[in-house]
């Protein structure tokens, strides 16, 4: 018996009267992660293209390891699920559920999934941006790209959503149109890892910007735009943000430096991985 289903068009028309956790585990495409107990593919259906993850659990000895380890486990879809729910309620573009089930009361063989339309033709963030510091966009661009990032980011958290990999790779600019500074989309992806709570705790947020800075640290910002995203994100005067986010500024700082050198010691020439 379900504890959790959601179907919409065209799986609730595909997928009638039949068990959907068998009908999903039949789905074929193209396969991005494989792992003994998480499945993502890209499928289509009725000429469209549609992401899907499948959870199987992944037993009480990774939950213990990630715990002894303070990480929180990922235990199955439901964690992107109320993501996705909550940022649209919030009015931040996301990916949209069309297929969700979750079954069984073990936490650790709880069987899941989730199925979302596919955001096309999109590029990254990081891939837009990559030659910002030898070609610089049009400044009115990149300031209409930092407001819109800091505002998804601060509804993000207002919504008591923290992301856990935010990171401008995860942010997906649309481009079926040329995007100019009056007009273009942009939708957050990637929320398995996501928290959903009534409000976002002080050091969730912090890391969430820390990862965002130092992901936007080598594409050519100037210390005036990181000052646009503070004051679109906290929409307050900066002067205020500036003397009551100071340990949030040195922990950006700092985080952001040590990422960076962990980042370019991992993927040194040379390095083996």
């Amino acid at each position: 018996m379900a504890n959790d289903l959601m179907l919409e068009a065209p799986f609730a028309e595909l997928w009638a009267g039949q068990d959907p956790f068998v009908a999903v585990e039949a789905l074929q495409g193209e396969v991005f992660r494989e792992l003994e107990g998480r499945r993502t593919l890209r499928t289509e259906v009725a000429g469209r293209g549609y992401f899907v993850k499948i959870h199987r659990g992944i037993g009480w000895g990774e939950i213990f390891k990630n715990l002894l380890s303070l990480r929180l486990p990922v235990l199955g879809a439901a964690n992107e699920w109320r993501a996705i729910r909550r940022l649209e309620q919030a009015g931040v573009a996301t990916m949209r559920a069309v297929a969700y089930g979750r079954r069984g009361t073990n936490p650790a063989r709880e069987h899941s999934f989730i199925v979302t339309e596919e955001l096309a033709p999109t590029v990254s963030l990081e891939d837009f941006c990559r030659d910002w510091p030898q070609q610089p966009p049009p400044p009115a661009l990149k300031r209409a790209l930092i407001a819109r990032v800091a505002d998804m980011a601060g509804r993000m958290h207002r919504a008591g959503v923290n992301h856990r990999d935010f990171y401008i790779c995860h942010f997906l600019l649309h481009v079926d149109l040329a995007p100019t500074p009056e007009a273009f989309r942009l939708s957050i992806i990637d929320l398995h890892r996501a928290q959903c709570r009534a409000a976002t705790p002080r050091r969730w947020r912090d890391k969430d910007l820390a990862a965002l800075y130092f992901s936007a640290l080598e594409i050519g910002l100037t210390r005036r735009d990181f000052c646009r995203f503070l004051r679109a994100y906290f929409e307050r005067p900066l002067r205020d943000i500036l003397r009551d986010e100071a340990p949030l500024l040195r922990h950006l700082a700092g985080e952001g430096e040590r990422l960076l050198a962990r980042y370019r010691r991992k993927y040194a020439p040379g390095v083996v991985r």
